[in-house]
């Protein structure tokens, strides 16, 4: 067995050119501290416009973290009528995050996908989605707040799920900053958890052979809880599976010095 650590890509944000700035990529650091505080090792994945590129920059990988955004995905794209509470993202970002999840799922490669990450599989696998909240699930609670950046609420973790084992027994809090969520879930994929109003807030693959967990809030973010970190652990560990190399999550070394 090889000591070397998984590898595992992440996708970032993409910007147009401005008339006042250039292009720009970026990443959210939460996401490759995470990964590597979980015993990966993270590779930025820029939005590739080649496919063969892509594929040759997907064979080392152990898996991927299809990553969120503050943006949306374009419910054109799926046969909707746009509400006016939608704010697309870029046209190249949607099209990179399509190109690298459907190559992810046809490869079977592990997905840890957030936030519009874990839309897009969905859709892409043949669910759908709610596009606002507020408008089509009226009685739904707050799950965004343009002005507390903080909102939380309690998740309910279906028993028996991947989840459950991941989290273990007692309450789970996670933040919370969306519009969208998953309407009918594709059929390869079983809830994990909701929010007490009944939104999807976790699925996972019910696919033996192949490993995806998507979440509805964001692990990698500093409004996170100590949990969480316990999600890119459980990925890390699927990756290392993948690449056939050796997982040691950190939170485990920190638990053995302190006993």
């Amino acid at each position: 067995m090889s000591t070397q650590k998984p590898i595992v890509g992440i996708t970032g944000d993409f910007r147009p050119e401005r008339y006042n700035g250039a292009a720009l990529s970026w990443f959210n650091a939460g996401y490759y501290d995470s990964i590597l505080g979980a015993g990966g090792v993270p590779l930025l994945l820029p939005p590739y416009d080649n496919d063969d590129d892509l594929k040759q920059a997907l064979e080392p990988l152990g898996g991927i973290v299809l990553a969120g955004c503050n943006l949306d995905l374009d419910p054109v794209r799926m046969g909707l009528h746009p509400s006016p509470a939608v704010r697309t993202m870029p046209e190249r970002r949607e099209d990179f995050d399509r190109r690298i999840a459907k190559l992810a799922i046809e490869m079977k490669l592990p997905v840890l996908a957030i936030g519009s990450g874990m839309q897009l599989i969905n859709v892409l696998c043949g669910g759908t989605l709610f596009q606002h909240i507020p408008e089509d699930c009226p009685r739904a609670l707050h799950h965004r707040d343009e002005v507390e950046k903080n909102l939380r609420h309690v998740l309910e973790i279906v028993p028996g799920t991947h989840l459950d084992d991941v989290f273990g027994p007692g309450e789970v809090r996670v933040n919370s900053h969306h519009h969208m969520a998953v309407d009918e879930l594709a059929r390869q994929f079983r809830v994990c958890a909701t929010c007490p109003d009944g939104i999807i807030e976790a699925y996972e693959s019910t696919m033996e052979d192949w490993y995806c967990l998507g979440v509805q809030w964001h692990p990698e973010s500093n409004t996170a809880s100590a949990l969480d970190i316990q999600i890119f652990e459980s990925f890390i560990s699927a990756a290392g599976q993948c690449q056939e190399v050796e997982v040691v999550p950190m939170s485990s070394v920190m638990r053995k010095a302190a006993a």
